[in-house]
């Protein structure tokens, strides 16, 4: 997809006048000091990762359920792939419930991720799928259901409640930030997942996305802030524009064919600064990696796929396209591997080492 000519003209936003350090009066970072940042930490390769033990992020974090063999054992097998970054999504719920034990197991996976040359970036909100969210034992998956028990943060029954929930969600931002602002063992802060996704959560979610880059730049992290533009739908131009307008580096996602995903380039280079693709490969939409990962590369735009094991999100199946049976469809939608590491395509494993320079 390419954005919109509403959105593309954000590209002419002028930030305020930057001090020496690269960052302007308003906390935004220099398209300068972005490019400085890219060249030092390079180009990346990744995925968008869960493990497959979990079913959505609180189940990830919550101690009852916090997994750290299988994330070890799984990202030494993304570190034989060459991956060096992985997309991970935080939980204000688990936060909000064990604070001080969330930020352990947020570190403790650090700790992982760092033993395997792996620089994460983390996800503050998101808009997509279960609308409803609780602490606690998960759903188990629905059959052949793509994504059935992934949740949305905050939850939809929260969005209109700005007095009570605000405060709360504030507190949660600034208090992962302010821990972990200068680690390096965070690559950057990805500050919210597809604002208004389905299309109904209008001016609450737009509110959200201006509130939670102000409370970031409040922090002002040594790590560079984003949010992806991923539509071009009317109902989305503003929250497009804001998030462009706002963000240190650019990131998108795309997961479409090679000509749309050059358009989507091609669009977004106006803007001068570091790009990431925080979402692509989707085998039936014409996303692969065969296509898509080399192109990214040469574009020096660094790669973030979905899905990386097989498991509770059931992310091999495609968006609405149920199996209730629970056969596995041909092709897998999402995904790479299967929980006892072989592959969906040995190919696909070949041209990731490859790209990945880990031949």
């Amino acid at each position: 997809m390419i954005l919109s000519s509403a959105v593309m003209a954000a590209s002419l936003f002028t930030a305020c006048c930057s001090k020496d350090n690269g960052i302007g009066a308003d906390g935004k970072w220099t398209a300068e000091k972005a490019n400085a940042w890219y060249e030092a930490t390079g180009w990346r390769s990744g995925c968008n990762y869960i493990p497959n033990t979990a079913i959505n992020q609180i189940e990830m974090w919550q101690s009852s359920t916090f997994d750290p063999e299988t994330i070890d054992m799984e990202l030494g097998w993304a570190e034989e792939l060459g991956f060096n970054t992985m997309r991970v999504f935080l939980s204000s719920v688990v936060w909000q419930n064990e604070p001080e034990a969330f930020k352990t197991h947020v570190s403790e996976f650090l700790d992982i991720a760092n033993g395997h040359g792996i620089t994460p970036f983390l996800v503050f909100f998101d808009d997509c799928h279960v609308g409803t969210a609780s602490y606690g034992p998960q759903p188990e998956p629905k059959v052949g259901v793509h994504n059935s028990g992934w949740v949305k943060d905050p939850a939809n029954d929260l969005y209109q409640d700005t007095l009570n929930t605000y405060p709360v969600l504030e507190a949660y931002v600034k208090d992962i930030l302010t821990t972990f602002k200068d680690d390096s063992r965070v690559l950057w802060w990805d500050l919210y997942n597809e604002p208004n996704e389905r299309g109904i959560e209008g001016q609450y979610s737009l509110a959200l996305l201006r509130n939670v880059f102000k409370w970031a730049r409040e922090i002002r992290p040594s790590q560079p802030l984003s949010v992806g533009v991923w539509t071009d739908k009317d109902y989305l131009v503003e929250h497009s524009v804001y998030s462009l307008e706002m963000s240190d580096i650019i990131s998108y996602h795309e997961y479409h064919t090679p000509d749309m995903q050059l358009k989507m380039i091609d669009s977004l280079k106006a803007y001068g600064r570091p790009m990431y693709c925080t979402e692509y490969m989707a085998r039936t939409k014409g996303s692969t990696f065969q296509d898509i990962l080399p192109l990214l590369k040469e574009n020096n735009v660094s790669a973030i796929n979905w899905g990386f094991v097989k498991g509770k999100t059931n992310t091999i199946y495609a968006w609405g396209d149920v199996h209730p049976e629970g056969e596995e469809p041909e092709p897998w939608f999402h995904d790479i591997i299967r929980p006892d590491k072989t592959p969906f395509s040995q190919e696909e494993i070949d041209v990731i080492k490859k790209v990945n320079g880990k031949e």
